[in-house]
C-alpha cells in the first residue's frame, strides 16, 4: 500500500516536471477568479456579531434592531450651540439617506422651555454643561454599506463643534483603520520575510520565487472565501500574514531537498521529481498538525473561531498544493537564474550548537522542568481585556467623542431592556424603580417612566412611541456608569436580569455591556475548549504518524512549554492583552510551530536507523536540521514582527506580537529542550514506538 501510494506520487512529480509551463500557465489563470472572490468577499467588523444567536442578548439585539431600529444607533454630541442652530442641524441628518430618525430635547418638549426647568431624568440624558446630546436611529444595521455611507455623509454635515460616537461611527472608523493598514501589514511582512530569507539562503532570486508561489497561494485562500460569506476584519489583517510565515516551512522543506537530489542526480527534472515526493511525504504529517491546530478553533462557541480557522485551515492546505505544484514548477523555470545568484548566508554551520546540547542535555531537561513553573502561574494570571473599544488608538473621531459621553453624560455603557408590552404600566414602573437603586445605574428611559398611566395613550407623542413601545415590545434605556467587561458591570447585569425576569421572565437585557458580558463567559469556554481540542488533534496525528504513543507526548509537552512562556510573559511584564490572543494564541503557535518538532524528531528517528548511537544521531540531526528550523522560525518571525510594531489597532499589534515572539521561543525550546528530552526518553520511545530504530 505503502510502495504503491509512492509510485503514484512519483508519476504525479513527474507529470508536474513534464508540463511545468502548463502548470504556472493554469496558476495564473486561476488568479483571475481569485481576484473577484477576494474583492467581494464581506468582511465584518462587528465582533459581537458572532456571538451565538440562542444568547438572550442576541435575542433581545434583535428585537431591538428590526422592532426599535436602536441596533445601529449613533450619539451624536454638539457643544457650544445655540438651539436653533441644533434644530437646523438635527433637520439636516434627517435627510440624510440611511438615517431613520433623530431624536433631541425638541422631539418631547418645546424647546423655548431653559434647561433648568427641565425634569432631571430628561435634562441629565439631553444635557451636561455646554454640550446637548441628539440620538441618531439608522435605518439598516451597524456595519451595513448603508449606515457606514450615511455615518461619512453625517460627518461631512457636522463641523468642529461636533463629535458622533456609537457602535456605527467606531465601526466606520475600524474599517476605515483597517483597510488602510492591511495592505501595509502585508508589504511589511513580505519585505521582512525577503530580508531573512536572502540573508539565510544560498540565492538571491530563491525568496522571490517562494514569495511568488506563497503570493499566489494566499490570492487563492482570500478568493476562495468568498464561499464562507464574510470573513472578520482580524482575519482579514491577519491572514496574509500567517499564511506567509506558516507555509515558509514547507518550500524551504522542498529547497532543501531539490539541494540535496542535485548533488546525487545531476538531471535537475529528475531530481526535483524526487524532491517533489520526499517533500510531499515529509510535509504530509507537518501539515495535516497546522491544519488540525487552526481547525481547533472551530469548536469555539464564539464565531470568531470558526472564522480564523476555516480560513487559516484552507490557507494552509492550498499552501501545500502551491508548494507541490507552482514552487517546483517556478524553480525549474529560473534555475539557471537562481544558481547564477548565488551567494554565503549568515547562518553557521551550527556544528557548536550540537555538540553543545549533546553534551549537557540533562542540564537542560532540569531547565525544562523548572520552567514551567513561573510560567504556568504567569500564563494563568495574565490580564486580558474584553472591551472591544480598547483595542483602538484613542485619537480617532469616534474615540473621542467615546470619551466625551462617558465623562459627560457618564454613558460608560447603555443597557436595552426589552419587555412585552403587555406588562402592566404599575409593575413596568416598580422594575423601573428598582433598576435605578442598582449601584453604578446613572439613569433610566421608559415609556411607563415618561409617560405614566394618568396620560391616556393617544395624547403621547407618536415619535416617543415609535422609540419606547412597538409592536408588542417595551424598550427601556439604561445608562451605567461601570464599564463594559468589569466585575461591577457584569454583577451589575446579573443583578438587572434577575429584576427583569421577575416582572417578565420573557425579558433580555441587551447592549454592548450585556453583549460583552457573554463574550467574557463565552470566551473562558472557549479557551478550554480550543486548548484541548488543539492538542488532542496534533496528539492523534503526531501518533499516526510515528506509530508511537511517547513521541505525541513529548513533542507536544516541548511545544506547550514553549505557548506558555509566550503566553506568561505579559503577566511578568503587566501587560494586559485582548480576549482573542488568549484562546488563539496557543492554538496558532502550536500549529504553526510542531512542524519543527516533527521534522527534527523525524531526522533523529532516520540518524538512529543508520546504526548511530543516539547522542551522534542526536548530533547529526541538528546539524542536519536547525539550519532549516532557524530559516523558518525567522522568517515566520519577520512576517510577523513589523506588523506588531506598526498596527495601530491594539488587538492586531498584540496579535501578531506575540506570535512572532512565539516562533523564536518556539525555535528556541525546540533546538535546545527537545534533544534533551529525546536524549533522556529514548530508551523509552524505542519500547514505546512502532519500527523506531529500523525500518
Amino acid at each position: 500500500m505503502i510502495a504503491e501510494r509512492e509510485d503514484n506520487m512519483k508519476k504525479f512529480a513527474r507529470m508536474i516536471v513534464k508540463h511545468r509551463k502548463l502548470v504556472l500557465l493554469i496558476g495564473v489563470l486561476l488568479m483571475i477568479p481569485s481576484l473577484y472572490g477576494m474583492t467581494n468577499t464581506r468582511v465584518n467588523y462587528d465582533l459581537l456579531t458572532y456571538l451565538p444567536e440562542e444568547l438572550d442578548s442576541m435575542k433581545g439585539q434583535e428585537v431591538v434592531d428590526k422592532v426599535f431600529h436602536k441596533a445601529a444607533t449613533g450619539l451624536l454630541i454638539i457643544e457650544d450651540m445655540e438651539s436653533k442652530d441644533v434644530i437646523k442641524l438635527k433637520e439636516k441628518i434627517d435627510e440624510v439617506e440611511g438615517v431613520e430618525k433623530t431624536l433631541w430635547i425638541s422631539d418631547l418638549m418645546d424647546i423655548t422651555i431653559p434647561k433648568e426647568f427641565l425634569p432631571s431624568d430628561i435634562k441629565d440624558v439631553f444635557y451636561s454643561e455646554n454640550s446637548t446630546l441628539m440620538m441618531i436611529e439608522f435605518t439598516h444595521e451597524a456595519a451595513s454599506d448603508a449606515t457606514q455611507t450615511a455615518i461619512e455623509d453625517i460627518r461631512g454635515i457636522m463641523n468642529k463643534q461636533c463629535f458622533l460616537s456609537g457602535m456605527s461611527a467606531i465601526l466606520r472608523d475600524t474599517i476605515k483603520l483597517a483597510d488602510k493598514e492591511t495592505p501595509i501589514y502585508v508589504l511589511l511582512a513580505v519585505v521582512l520575510a525577503t530580508i531573512v530569507l536572502a540573508l539565510t539562503l544560498e540565492s538571491t532570486i530563491v525568496p522571490l520565487i517562494f514569495l511568488a508561489a506563497i503570493g499566489m497561494a494566499i490570492l487563492y485562500n482570500f478568493g476562495t472565501n468568498i464561499f464562507l460569506g464574510e470573513i472578520s476584519y482580524i482575519t482579514k489583517s491577519l491572514a496574509a500574514v500567517l499564511q506567509l510565515g506558516v507555509t515558509m516551512d514547507f518550500s524551504i522543506f522542498l529547497l532543501h531537498r531539490y539541494e540535496d537530489e542535485l548533488k546525487i542526480n545531476s538531471n535537475k527534472d529528475e531530481a526535483m521529481a524526487v524532491a517533489i515526493t520526499k517533500t510531499a511525504t515529509s510535509i504530509a504529517g507537518s501539515s495535516l498538525t497546522t491544519i488540525a491546530g487552526f481547525l481547533a478553533l472551530a469548536v469555539m462557541k464564539l464565531g470568531l473561531g470558526k472564522d480564523i480557522g476555516f480560513v487559516m485551515a484552507k490557507g494552509v492546505f492550498i499552501g501545500v498544493i502551491c508548494t507541490i505544484t507552482i514552487l517546483p514548477a517556478l524553480i525549474l523555470t529560473f534555475n539557471k537564474v537562481i544558481h547564477r545568484f548565488n551567494h554565503g548566508t549568515v547562518l553557521p554551520s551550527f556544528n557548536g550548537t550540537a555538540n553543545f546540547v549533546t553534551k549537557h542535555y540533562k542540564k537542560f531537561v532540569v531547565l525544562f522542568v523548572l520552567l514551567f513553573i513561573p510560567f504556568i502561574y504567569g500564563k494563568a494570571n495574565t490580564e486580558v481585556y474584553y472591551n472591544l473599544d480598547e483595542s483602538l488608538p484613542r485619537n480617532l473621531d469616534s474615540i473621542v467623542a467615546l470619551d466625551k459621553l462617558k465623562t459627560g453624560y457618564d454613558m460608560t455603557t447603555t443597557h436595552m431592556i426589552v419587555i412585552d408590552s403587555q406588562t402592566p404600566s404599575y409593575q413596568a414602573k416598580e422594575m423601573l424603580g428598582e433598576i435605578e437603586q442598582l449601584p453604578g445605574v446613572q439613569s433610566v428611559i421608559g415609556y411607563d417612566k415618561l409617560v405614566g398611566p394618568a396620560i391616556p395613550y393617544e395624547y403621547v407623542p407618536d415619535k416617543l412611541t415609535d422609540i419606547l413601545e412597538k409592536d408588542g415590545h417595551k424598550l427601556i434605556l439604561v445608562n451605567s456608569s461601570f464599564k463594559a467587561a468589569t466585575d461591577e458591570q457584569n454583577k451589575q447585569l446579573q443583578d438587572m436580569n434577575d429584576i427583569v425576569k421577575k416582572y417578565d421572565e420573557n425579558g433580555m437585557v441587551t447592549g454592548e455591556g450585556a453583549l460583552t458580558k457573554d463574550l467574557v463567559e463565552l470566551a473562558d469556554v472557549d479557551f478550554k475548549n480550543v486548548s484541548i481540542a488543539s492538542i488532542v488533534a496534533v496528539f492523534a496525528i503526531i501518533l499516526l504518524v510515528f506509530g508511537s504513543v511517547s513521541i505525541p507526548i513529548i513533542l507536544v509537552g516541548t511545544i506547550e512549554l514553549a505557548i506558555f512562556i509566550n503566553m506568561g510573559i505579559p503577566y511578568y511584564t503587566n501587560t494586559t492583552i485582548p480576549f482573542v490572543s488568549s484562546i488563539v494564541i496557543g492554538t496558532i503557535q502550536l500549529g504553526a510551530t510542531v512542524d519543527y518538532a516533527i521534522l527534527l524528531t523525524t531526522r533523529f528517528r532516520e540518524e538512529l536507523r543508520h546504526g548511530h548511537d543516539k547522542i551522534e544521531a542526536m548530533r547529526l540531526s541538528l546539524l542536519g536540521s536547525v539550519r532549516s528550523i532557524v530559516t523558518s522560525a525567522l522568517t515566520f518571525f519577520g512576517a510577523t514582527v513589523g506588523v506588531g510594531f506598526i498596527a495601530d489597532m491594539e488587538m492586531i499589534k498584540s496579535l501578531t506580537g506575540m506570535i512572532s515572539r512565539g516562533a523564536i521561543i518556539s525555535m528556541f525550546v525546540i533546538i535546545f529542550m527537545l534533544p534533551a528530552l529525546l536524549l533522556l526518553f529514548e530508551g523509552f520511545i524505542a519500547k514505546t514506538s512502532r519500527k523506531w530504530r529500523r525500518n
